[in-house]
C-alpha cells in the first residue's frame, strides 16, 4: 500500500497518464476492431475512472497541499481498482 501511495498520492499528472494510457488503448483497439467479439468500450470506463481520480487529486492538491491524512482514498482507491479490473476483464473476454 505504501508503494501505491508513493506513486499516486499527490501526483495528479501520473494518475492522468494512466487514464490517458487507457484512453489511447481504447482508441487504438477501437480503430482496428479486427477482433469484433471483444469489447474495447470497457476501456473507456477505466479511462474515465482514472481521469476523474486525477481531477480529484489535482483539486485536493490545489485546496489542501499540506494534507497528510487522506481518508478519501479509502473510498477512491477501491472504486478505481474495481472499475479497472472489471473494465479489463470485459475488454479482454470474448462475447458469446
Amino acid at each position: 500500500m505504501q508503494a501505491l501511495a508513493a506513486v499516486f498520492v499527490g501526483k495528479p499528472l501520473i494518475i492522468a497518464a494512466v487514464g490517458l494510457a487507457f484512453l489511447v488503448a481504447y482508441f487504438v483497439w477501437h480503430s482496428t476492431e479486427a477482433d469484433s467479439d471483444r469489447n474495447p468500450r470497457a476501456l473507456f470506463l477505466a479511462a474515465g475512472a482514472w481521469l476523474a481520480y486525477a481531477a480529484w487529486e489535482g483539486f485536493v492538491m490545489w485546496r489542501t497541499p499540506e494534507a497528510d491524512i487522506r481518508v478519501d482514498l479509502l473510498l477512491i482507491w477501491p472504486i478505481v481498482a474495481i472499475l479497472t479490473v472489471v473494465s479489463l476483464y470485459r475488454a479482454i473476454r470474448r462475447r458469446k
